[in-house]
């Protein structure tokens, strides 16, 4: 029909469609002919998908029928109309006693009430789960986007308008209260476990598009996600431990194909999720750590050549469990120290290359250079249990060798903890203990660096406190075990009170808190500890702080019996009989 198709495209008007002539035709002499009429191709309502649905049609609707004069004024209010569309969906709810605190880019909140809802007992009722109480409508919303790039980049829309997948994360699960653990995940832990996402942050950028088209990703997501709200007292209608379970499955199906390329981020995705649900979620025991980060190291060795942004942040991630875990454990690092110098800080996808966080690594803060030291140091316990075992069976001659051995290495990770210092950001100078612009001007991210420093060195006084007592066997009391107890607990607080990242923080605040033995140390621990909790509410933290209570009745039971009080290893002799085996990660 040439009036429809072209004139009336000319002149945005709408053609008034007379038979067996139409006046525009009439009006310029030319014949005038239509075509076979089509039936609309509509998209079929589908109860799963709730509110999406309706609004698809309706948006459907309104573009087919309302022509091209309807689209000039779409033209003009079209931005307006996105942000109405997404605030019409929002309203004030919340869990009832419980309530799901979100991060400030989403402060909505999400209903668990109507969860785990299958294809089958759906019945026709729509329960689309909406982002609540949202201030932005485009962090709370994400695009509707092609699977790869789901929730990291938006893309060329044809609409005129934002079309926003609603309800929330619907790509990933047609269940409420699943769709509110994947948004747990993005917009609350995956803030609490980096120091540096100023241009994104990899869980979302690199781990959770991994999820999109295998189960055993989700899963572990799910159990992360849903355990860390257990542990808040949120019911989530499905218990984390039946997510778990299914991501350990999945997993033994994924390694059995995981010699192909394609399959290793995958794979390794899987077993760090499940590492950080085992060391920072999980209640009791976490026995089986160790295993999955060997599975992990021995992925990483047979795959060497193969990297990606996703594979090196993964195996930065394992790394960093790996020293943790030995030094939590007492055990050996399974993988080799990383050369002096070697190891750079790793920044998010597409950060500046002159951002204020240059030399702030993702996992590791201001401590990336202090970390070969961090893992020669995890041996050393190791090293010493070898040496007294020696020394116990009189195998003097291999006793002498790791005596040798272990006096070397521990004086030389004494004589370079003395000499490291922080890898300040360029341009950014540190003047009586506070951080300044080399340049005098104001510093917006003043707060931000200081709460990474402060964590960095925490580590560095808490490694001095575990070489003195735990390897070398000082009294608690020792001067040097006790200068820098109270350092590092005094930067643990600064960390905690800049408010700004808290990842990483248990190892130095558990070494540091178990070995104070005076009031103002032990109030400044405990003040600490419940600030820490508060944010990151993690279960490792709070069972680390009841290690600690225990530790201090301990140590002033003891003081008064010569022998008792040169238990080095008291912590962990605690741990075992609390019945906790605690990864300080």
């Amino acid at each position: 029909m040439l009036s429809l198709t072209l004139l009336s495209k000319e002149k945005k008007k709408k053609c008034d469609e007379r038979r067996p002539e139409c006046a525009r035709c009439a009006e310029r002499s030319i014949e005038c002919t239509y075509e076979v009429a089509k039936p609309r191709q509509r998209k079929k309502r589908d109860s799963k998908s709730g509110l999406a649905t309706d609004v698809e049609v309706a948006r459907q609707d309104e573009f087919e029928n309302a022509g091209w004069q309807a689209c000039d004024a779409i033209d003009d209010t079209g931005a307006d109309d996105g942000a109405s569309l997404v605030s019409s969906v929002q309203d004030h709810s919340s869990f009832g006693t419980s309530e799901l605190l979100m991060s400030p880019a989403t402060s909505g909140v999400f209903d668990f009430s109507n969860d785990c809802i299958t294809d089958e007992d759906d019945g026709g009722r729509s329960r689309a789960l909406v982002p609540r109480r949202s201030h932005s409508s485009i962090a709370s919303n994400p695009l509707c986007l092609p699977p790869d790039l789901a929730l990291i980049a938006p893309c060329p829309l044809s609409s005129p308008t934002l079309d926003f997948c609603i309800p929330a994360f619907a790509e990933f699960s047609d269940r409420s209260n699943r769709r509110a653990l994947v948004d747990h995940f993005c917009n609350v832990l995956s803030h609490l476990i980096v120091f540096r996402e100023e241009s994104g942050n990899p869980f979302q950028q690199l781990v959770l598009p991994l999820s999109y088209n295998n189960p055993t990703v989700m899963n572990a997501i799910y159990a992360l996600a849903s355990a860390h709200l257990e542990y808040r007292g949120v019911d989530t209608g499905e218990k984390s431990v039946h997510f778990h379970n299914e991501a350990i499955q999945g997993l033994a199906q994924l390694i059995e194909r995981g010699g192909k390329v394609n399959h290793k981020n995958e794979l390794l995705a899987a077993i760090m999720l499940l590492v950080y649900y085992e060391v920072l979620v999980q209640r009791g025991r976490s026995s089986i750590v160790d295993g999955h980060l060997r599975g992990a190291l021995a992925i990483m060795e047979s795959s060497v050549g193969n990297e990606s942004p996703t594979s090196i942040f993964l195996e930065r991630a394992f790394r960093f469990y790996d020293v943790i875990t030995a030094l939590s454990l007492g055990t050996a690092p399974i993988g080799t120290a990383p050369a002096a110098g070697c190891l750079i800080p790793l920044p998010p996808l597409d950060a500046p290359v002159g951002s204020p966080l240059s030399n702030v690594d993702t996992l590791l803060g201001m401590a990336t250079s202090l970390w070969p030291i961090m893992h020669r140091l995890s041996n050393l316990f190791a090293l010493k249990e070898e040496l007294d075992d020696a020394i116990k069976s009189h195998q003097n001659s291999k006793a002498a060798v790791l005596r040798s051995e272990f006096e070397t290495t521990s004086r030389a990770i004494e004589a370079a903890l003395q000499r490291w210092e922080p890898s300040l950001p360029p341009n950014v100078i540190l003047k009586d203990g506070v951080l300044e612009a080399a340049d005098g001007r104001a510093l917006p991210e003043q707060a931000l660096l200081h709460s990474i420093l402060h964590n960095a060195l925490a580590y560095r006084h808490s490694a001095f406190v575990y070489l003195y007592r735990t390897v070398y066997g000082y009294l608690p009391n020792h001067i040097l075990v006790q200068r820098h107890v109270h350092a590092s607990l005094v930067y643990c607080s600064q960390t905690v009170s800049s408010k700004g990242p808290m990842g990483a923080l248990l190892w130095p605040l558990f070494v540091a808190a178990c070995e104070a033995i005076t009031d103002e140390d032990r109030s400044l621990a405990e003040q600490t500890f419940g600030e820490y909790d508060t944010h990151q509410g993690m279960t490792n933290i709070d069972n680390a702080w009841g290690v600690v209570r225990e530790v201090w009745k301990q140590h002033d039971l003891l003081s008064v019996i010569p022998y008792g009080s040169k238990d080095a290893d008291l912590w962990r002799r605690v741990s075992k009989e609390m019945g906790h085996c605690i990864v300080l990660g």
